[in-house]
């Protein structure tokens, strides 16, 4: 089981997601997404892998994980695991993917 720290941006489209009643398919496939990605960051629905294009603060490998498939502007949660704390995952962004 890992902790979820949330980076402002994440947090902040986390917040409008749940407060916006048209988005409430896509904010329950984000809170489900998250609540797997707290028990197993490679949970085959998520389909985690690398995003090459970004790093951390720290350098740390950033990647990708699905909170939806095959739908317009489906959700894609980055994260990356936190460097100095063991068993932390920061979540550092949610947004629809282009």
């Amino acid at each position: 089981m890992f902790a979820l720290k949330w980076a402002r941006p994440a947090r902040e489209s986390f917040k409008s997601l749940k407060a916006d009643s048209s988005k409430r398919k896509q904010y329950k496939a984000v809170k489900n997404a998250l609540r797997k990605l707290a028990q197993d960051p490679f949970y085959p629905g998520l389909q985690s892998h690398p995003f090459n294009s970004l790093n951390g603060p720290n350098r740390e490998k950033v990647f990708e994980s699905y909170a939806e498939n095959k739908a317009p502007g489906a959700y894609r949660i980055f994260w990356y695991y936190e460097s100095s704390e063991q068993g932390v995952i920061m979540v550092f962004l949610i947004t629809p993917h282009p």
